[in-house]
């Protein structure tokens, strides 16, 4: 090294010397110096060699070292977000996803310290179905990339889960990996006709109960070396040297290189540059594709079984072939590889947002092959919603099912509006109703619950304060106590009890009662009711058959009547001959035999006065109706609850003598409400007045061909707070019109246990819809029902009827 500096320094130093020669002929000068120092390293090799390779292998080991620190830095707190797709997959979804994970990219300081995060979007197929899931390491924001899969795929579920193997343990496999065969700046195929997947999905069909098959792409935003490499390529390209890389031998006979001139010539080339320069034009990822399938069986079959499937796999890559494409390569121990996720450190292949879109998306077909797909989308409520408290006269219906999970409620001037909730049984209706009616217990508001079913009744007994049972009125054919007494023939205006009897027992028996059998009612109840205002005397329903029966139960009572139309029409009556009468009474008398027969029913309507006053339990009370049908009979529940809706009719319609700042609210829950919604005036005329009297109805249903066609489309336009839960495909169609554009029929058909589509008002103002799950009810209190139910029927028996 020493002779090249002095022939340097003698060439700048000696006039007219070498420098001159240097300046005239410079390769002089590098050729002495080359001479020189060539000679210098080979008498100093024996040192310098050994030297060199330990500075390169310390190096090597470095970088390794490096890298696996890296990688178990990124793995640590590692997770999986499993997604469900959304009953229609947007065709451009993956490119939307793809481009904001972009954004992943790491400043180059961070990476040259703790490496690029990176991603694993799997295709993960066992004898169950296909499962997609993306996996990310702890150093990635769990949020961020749930909101990104459902902001790229409308509808789209993500959950959470904890990474696992991806190849069972044990079973045979077959595994490779697919590569570029030619350089990265040359473009995969993205523009198909149909979805790309197709043939991925058929391939891993038919699967057999031992088998499983997966595909893993490990994505990461491309750093700056490749970005350059793959800039490299594209100015040679464009230069006119058209590139090879090829990974096989017979890659290398099929790809060879051409004079730049001719390349420059051809039309294809200027198409080939265009098309390099479109793929670099945008982010890039860098990406590594596995694939592997396995088979649990012993035996020759069961590598054939696996080999064959991991060859459809792969062969269905080749959709993707244009100027570029993939070649595989085997993989003998794949399971440590794919479970790890770790990123290969030899060169990946360098692909666009749409090369990596059109490999790593949700299947656009409906028809996936066991494609598992999501149910209702969450959305958040609206701003507007009130949020729950004690003593902010807010009732709680649940909490939302996305994002704070903070509590929904409804205010009670909006559930003035009458809510009316539907879905199928099991869904969460009786929590929901038993959840509002406590709230209003604690509240002191009037609470009226009538359930045909029975089990309501009896969470709430369970749960109820034990401060209530001064307030309570229990009626339950189960109940070992004397039954508190309602008598439906009570009341002043006697033209509207006669009104809400007959038109009761008209709709309940629509297919056997005509003009003729609702005219021998009205005028025997109005007889009784006329006969009671001038005596003073006691009547109930049960002296119904015995004034169209007994004759000399009439001969004590008409000759006082001073209505010319009632006499007119007993003096008919009594002209009749005993057949005929038969004849004419008979449809009244077996509807009214067959329900006071029932020892319950007759003395919960007809064993004396009154024993509680539907006007206090609307101003505070509580009135708990359990009326399973299979105790009482379906017809007789349906009475029973009918009469006591009439009854607490007109008790809020007797509110209107009070000022209306005087009035508590009060809620009347119906469930199974189509059986009990029997009084002889128009639904949306008693919603309509009901609100101006503070009664809150809560109408609830199975599905919409339980209402007639009156009440449907009374409920639907003045039960202006609906609560939906899971509804069949033909009610859903139906029901959207409430909750669109958030929420649409797949939505509400696929709605989950508890999980409810919500369209409110909030101060006075329609909301838009959402979605919520409803809160449990509080753990049941030892020995509570029983010390209420001996309370109440202490309380509520009944008072000895004073007979005549």
């Amino acid at each position: 090294m020493g002779a090249v500096t002095a022939a340097a320094s003698h060439a700048a130093t000696e006039p007219g010397g070498p420098l001159v020669d240097f300046l005239t002929r410079p390769s002089s000068l590098w050729a002495t110096i080359s001479t020189e120092g060539l000679g210098w390293l080979g008498s100093h090799a024996p040192i310098l060699a050994p030297c060199a390779l330990g500075a390169a292998a310390s190096g090597h080991a470095l970088r390794r070292g490096l890298h696996r620190w890296r990688e178990q830095r990124i793995a640590e707190g590692a997770r999986c977000v499993e997604v469900l797709a959304p009953p229609s997959v947007a065709p451009r979804g993956a490119e939307v996803l793809w481009a904001q994970l972009a954004g992943l990219l790491r400043p180059w300081w961070r990476r040259l310290i703790t490496g690029q995060p990176h991603l694993s979007f799997e295709f993960l197929w066992t004898p169950t179905g296909l499962s997609l899931r993306i996996w990310l390491p702890g150093t990635v924001p769990l949020g961020m990339v749930r909101r990104a899969v459902e902001a790229a795929w409308p509808g789209a579920h993500t959950r959470v889960t904890q990474p696992s193997p991806l190849l069972p343990h044990g079973h045979v496999t077959s595994a490779g990996r697919l590569r570029l065969a030619r350089p990265d700046v040359l473009p995969l195929r993205t523009d198909h006709a149909s979805d790309p997947l197709r043939p991925l999905l058929q391939a891993a069909t038919g699967m057999g109960e031992d088998e499983t098959a997966c595909v893993q792409i490990l994505a990461r935003p491309a750093t700056g070396t490749a970005l350059r490499r793959a800039r490299r390529q594209a100015r040679r390209l464009k230069a006119g040297h058209t590139p090879a890389r090829p990974v096989a031998l017979a890659a290398f006979l099929l790809h060879r290189a051409q004079p730049a001139a001719a390349s420059r010539q051809d039309p294809e080339h200027a198409v080939l540059v265009r098309q390099s320069a479109t793929k670099l034009s945008g982010p890039q990822w860098q990406c590594a594709l596995t694939y592997a399938a396995t088979c649990g069986e012993d035996g020759e079959r069961a590598e054939d079984v696996a080999r064959g499937r991991a060859h459809a796999l792969a062969s269905a890559f080749g959709l993707y072939a244009d100027r570029n494409y993939f070649a595989r390569t085997r993989l003998r121990h794949p399971e440590p590889h794919l479970s790890a996720r770790r990123f290969p450190s030899s060169r990946p292949a360098l692909l666009s947002v749409a090369e990596l879109a059109a490999i790593a998306h949700l299947p656009l077909d409906l028809d996936a092959p066991g494609l598992q797909r999501a149910g209702a989308r969450s959305v958040l409520p609206p701003p507007p919603i009130p949020e729950p408290a004690p003593g902010n006269g807010v009732k709680p219906l649940g909490m939302a099912d996305t994002g704070s999970r903070r509590g929904v409620g409804l205010s009670v001037p909006d559930a003035r509006h009458h809510l009316h909730v539907m879905g199928a049984t099991g869904s969460g209706k009786s929590t929901l109703i038993a959840n509002l009616a406590l709230d209003d217990v604690r509240n002191h508001r009037g609470v009226i619950v009538i359930d045909p079913k029975g089990d309501l009744v009896t969470d709430l007994l369970d749960r109820l304060p034990d401060t209530c049972a001064d307030r309570l009125v229990l009626i339950d054919p189960d109940d070992t106590h004397t039954p508190p007494c309602l008598n439906v023939l009570d009341g002043t205006d006697i033209d509207v009890v006669v009104d809400n009897i007959t038109g009761i027992f008209r709709r309940i028996f629509t297919a056997f009662w005509g003009p003729r059998t609702d005219d021998v009612m009205r005028a025997a109840c109005l007889t009784l009711l006329k006969h009671r205002d001038r005596t003073q005397q006691l009547v109930t329903l049960a002296d119904v058959p015995r004034l169209l029966g007994e004759s000399s139960y009439r001969v004590r009572i008409i000759p006082a009547l001073k209505d010319p139309v009632l006499r007119g029409f007993w003096a008919w009556y009594e002209s009749m001959s005993e057949p005929s009468r038969a004849a004419v009474v008979g449809p009244v008398m077996n509807k009214l035999r067959a329900f006071l027969l029932r020892d319950f029913a007759r003395r919960a309507i007809a064993a004396g006065s009154s024993t509680f006053d539907l006007r206090q339990v609307l101003d505070g009370g509580i009135l708990l109706a359990r009326l399973p049908k299979g105790a009482l009979g379906e017809e007789t529940a349906r009475l029973l609850g009918s009469f006591i809706v009439a009854g607490a009719w007109q008790a809020a319609a007797a509110r209107a003598r009070t000022p209306e700042n005087t009035r508590i609210d009060a809620t009347l829950s119906i469930d199974e409400a189509h059986n009990f919604l029997t009084l002889p005036y128009p639904l949306e005329d008693m919603l309509a007045e009901a609100r101006g009297y503070r009664l809150s109805m809560l109408l609830a249903h199975q599905h919409l061909a339980q209402l007639p066609r009156d009440l449907r489309e009374g409920i639907s336009a003045n039960a202006r707070n609906k609560i939906f839960f899971n509804a069949s495909p033909e009610d859903a169609h139906a029901l959207e019109r409430h909750t669109l554009p958030t929420l649409a029929a797949h939505d509400l058909a696929h709605l989950g246990p508890y999980q409810a589509a919500t369209h409110l008002l909030a101060g006075g103002a329609e909301a838009t819809a959402f979605t919520l799950t409803t809160r449990s009810l509080p753990p049941p209190v030892p020995g509570r029902a029983k010390d209420l139910r001996a309370a109440a029927g202490a309380r509520t028996g009944p008072r000895p009827a004073t007979r005549h």
